[in-house]
Order: C-alpha cells, then sequence, then structure tokens
C-alpha cells in the first residue's frame, strides 16, 4: 500500500512523477480530440465539422459538471488511503463507480432528450442540425464509459498511481484513432462515425480501468457484484464533486460572453483566438498536472496526519510550477510566430496571435499560483471556497471588465488583458483564503472524531 504514498519520500520528487504522467494524459487527450478534428474536416467537409462544433458545448457542459464528481471521489479515496484503512477504502471504491455508473446514465438520458432544444437554443443552422443531433446522441450513448473511466482513473489517481490512468488513455487514443478511419472512410457512416469511434474507444478505456481495479491490492479491490453507495462517502464526494462540477459548468458558459466580443472583431479575430487556446497548451497544461498532483498530495497527506508536509507540498509545487511555467512562457513568446504559423499561417491570424500572447503569457506564471493554491484547498476537502473565488473573479469580474475594456480599448487587446487582470485578483484572493482560512479543518475533524469513538 506504500509503493505509491505521496505521505513519504522527498516530496519535489513524489511531486514530480506523480505529475508527469498527468501531463502525458492530457497531450494524449489533445491529440487524438485533433485526430478526430482531421478525419471530420478532411473526409465529411465543413458541415460535418460544424456540426461536431454546434455540439461542443453541450458536451463540455454537462462532462464537465459531472467530472466534478470524480474530483470528490479522487480527494476522498486519497484521504482515505493516507489514513491506511483499506476497509473504509473498499468501501469509497465501490460508492464511486456506483455513482460513476448513476451519472453516467443520467448524462445520457439528459443528451439523448435535451440535445434537439439545445441546439435550437444556442441557433444551430438548419442545414446541419440533423448532423449534430444525430452525432451528439451517438455520442451521449457514450457517456456511461466516459464518466466510468474518468471515476475509475481519479480512484486510481488518488491511490497514487498516476502512471496507469495514462496507459489506458494512450491504448484507448489509438483504438479511436483506429475507429475513426474505420467507421468514417471504410464504413462510411459520415459524422455518426466518429461518435461510434468515441463510444468504441471510451469502453475499452472503461473496462481496462475497470479490470485494474479488480485486480489491485486484494483488501480493497473491486467486486462488482458488491457495488454500493454508501451514505458517508456519497456525501462527502457530493459536498466536494458538485462545487468543483459547477465551477467547471459555470466557467464553460461564461466563455460564451468571450466569445461574443471576441466575434464582434471579425474572421481574423475569431481564428486568431482559436489558434491561440490551441498554441496556450503547451502552458496551460504542465500547469493543470500540477494542480491535479497537489490535490492528491494533499488529501493523501492529510488522512496521514502530514500537516506540515502539506505546506511544504505547497510551497515545492509553487516553485516548481512557476519555473517551469516561466521557461515555456519565454519560450513560447520567442517562437510564437512559428507556434501559431503551424495552425493559420495568414498574416492578419498572426499579428492578432502575437498580440494576444504578448499580454497573457508573460503573466501566466500568476495563474499556477492560483491554480496550485486552489488545488490544495480543495485536496483539503474544501471545494466552495475556491469556487466562489474563481465564479467571482474569473466569470463575473471578467465579463464586467470585458464590457468596460472593450468600450474603451476596442480592439483584440481590450479581451486579452481581461485575463491577466483576474488570474491576479483571483491569485490574491485564493493567497488570502489560504493563509487565513481555516481549509484543513474539514478532514482535521474527521480523522478527531474517528479518534474520540
Amino acid at each position: 500500500m506504500k509503493n505509491n504514498s505521496l505521505t513519504e519520500g522527498v516530496i519535489w520528487k513524489k511531486l514530480l512523477f506523480f505529475a508527469l504522467p498527468l501531463l502525458g494524459t492530457s497531450f494524449i487527450q489533445q491529440l487524438y480530440n485533433t485526430v478526430d478534428l482531421i478525419y471530420v474536416g478532411n473526409f465529411l467537409g465543413k458541415e460535418a465539422a460544424a456540426a461536431v462544433g454546434a455540439s461542443a458545448l453541450f458536451v463540455t457542459c454537462l462532462v464537465g459538471f459531472f467530472s466534478g464528481m470524480s474530483v470528490g471521489s479522487s480527494v476522498v479515496a486519497s484521504y482515505v488511503f493516507g489514513t491506511g484503512d483499506k476497509k473504509e477504502l473498499k468501501s469509497v471504491v465501490h460508492t464511486a463507480i456506483g455513482l460513476g455508473f448513476i451519472c453516467g446514465i443520467i448524462i445520457m438520458l439528459i443528451g439523448l432528450i435535451g440535445a434537439p432544444y439545445f441546439l435550437k437554443l444556442i441557433n444551430t443552422p438548419d442545414e446541419i442540425m440533423s448532423l449534430a443531433v444525430a452525432y451528439i446522441r451517438v455520442y451521449f450513448i457514450s457517456i456511461i464509459s466516459v464518466v466510468t473511466y474518468n471515476m475509475g482513473s481519479g480512484i486510481i489517481r488518488a491511490l497514487g498511481n498516476s502512471k496507469t490512468p495514462m496507459y489506458i488513455q494512450l491504448f484507448g487514443g489509438i483504438v479511436n484513432v483506429i475507429m475513426d478511419g474505420v467507421f468514417i472512410v471504410i464504413f462510411k457512416f459520415g459524422v455518426v462515425g466518429a461518435a461510434y469511434a468515441t463510444l468504441f474507444s471510451q469502453t475499452v478505456a472503461a473496462l481496462l480501468v475497470l479490470h485494474y481495479l479488480m485486480h489491485v491490492d486484494r483488501d480493497y479491490k473491486l467486486e462488482l457484484k458488491k457495488i454500493k453507495i454508501a451514505k458517508v462517502h456519497f456525501y462527502k464526494i457530493l459536498k466536494i464533486g458538485v462545487p468543483t462540477g459547477f465551477q467547471a459548468l459555470v466557467i464553460t458558459l461564461s466563455n460564451v460572453f468571450v466569445q461574443y466580443h471576441v466575434n464582434s472583431l471579425g474572421v481574423d479575430a475569431i481564428t486568431a483566438f482559436t489558434a491561440y487556446f490551441k498554441v496556450e497548451l503547451l502552458i496551460y497544461l504542465p500547469i493543470l498536472a500540477i494542480g491535479q498532483a497537489i490535490t492528491t498530495f494533499t488529501s493523501q497527506n492529510i488522512g496521514a496526519k502530514n500537516y506540515d508536509r502539506v505546506k511544504k507540498g505547497t510551497r515545492v509545487c509553487l516553485m516548481m510550477g512557476i519555473g517551469v511555467t516561466a521557461v515555456m512562457s519565454t519560450f513560447v513568446l520567442f517562437f510564437g510566430r512559428q507556434a501559431f504559423g503551424v495552425i493559420n499561417s495568414d498574416p492578419s491570424v498572426l499579428d492578432y496571435g502575437l498580440q494576444i500572447i504578448s499580454i497573457t503569457f508573460p503573466f501566466y506564471w500568476i495563474y499556477l499560483i492560483l491554480e496550485v493554491l486552489g488545488g490544495t484547498i480543495r485536496g483539503a476537502g474544501k471545494s466552495v471556497p475556491p469556487m466562489a473565488i474563481i465564479l467571482t473573479n474569473i466569470c463575473v469580474l471578467r465579463t464586467v471588465l470585458l464590457f468596460l475594456l472593450m468600450a474603451s480599448v476596442q480592439g483584440i487587446q481590450g479581451i486579452a488583458m481581461t485575463y491577466p487582470i483576474t488570474w491576479t485578483s483571483t491569485a490574491l484572493c485564493m493567497a488570502i483564503y489560504y493563509w487565513k482560512g481555516d481549509w484543513m479543518g474539514e478532514f482535521k475533524r474527521l480523522s478527531m472524531a474517528k479518534l474520540e469513538v
């Protein structure tokens, strides 16, 4: 049980080797998402690509919300793993997987029934409506597998193993690429073929995750016949997962306001921002991996009552993260024209893109701070304060700033400026809560209650 534990050993090594597979998993995910778009764009044409794009917001909102549940299950499982209580850990594993099945069924039904209504709500053009509905309905059949994989891989990472989910994601990605070719090129299923490829590959990934959990330590391995929802763990997972999921949902919806202002600047600006969100992944994904690592690290160590180690780990993560972010930001700034050129070589788009990164990239280290501190606080079982801070600043403040800056600056610089400003305000609020708030109290009180019993 101690093999993958983050509760002992050299902190920077433990965090680094835990974060690297998380980074690999994210890059693999982005890679085969890109392959999906290549297949659809090159073999099926712009109508099919538009149908997939029209479905993206609906899919992202629902999947993002329920992915918060996987964060909740991961935090609870990490904490129990840190305590060393194998019997309770087994209960958490079975509760999380059971909850994953339930959430998957709920999302699938919402997607199957609500797809045409949502697509009409966002003014999807009539000429691609039938394609979009067909695609999204097949996609949502795969949601049970998607949620099960997320829940299961979250538990595996909670046990200190971030490599296995990466290997499973890699295998699933390869299957996805092959099935894209089979369903789109060979069977000529059209845009629905891309959804069938997702269904096939995600089901394979979900089955591999379940297989792994059924063959781990016999004291807490998964037994399908014994899956049931334990109320105590169910409420803990919801308490952490719902605010995290709601945060993801609202942030996704708030991006609609950003897109509204970007759209007002014309096609070149739209294309530049689309390219920017691809280029920034070189910086964003390492930050995301570091934030995920400190969350699991925090939960495990609070479970083991290593409270000082939690704060040391947070400091180490901040130093490592700021260093990595500074290097990557400098690198991408220096090769910005080449980076954008890979995606779109149009001179106007390149000029817009370089304007955006010159404003945002020098300040990305601030985003690292809010991600690490938020991850630490969330890992301690407190997900409402980070949610409130992020929604207030990233959603509300950014929306207000967009209207104010666009009224005065009236250009792409105005939109770009809202990012570092709101990163700074969010990081400051998160730092104040980290220093002054009782964010360790949740699990500390739980530990004391157990000792009294």
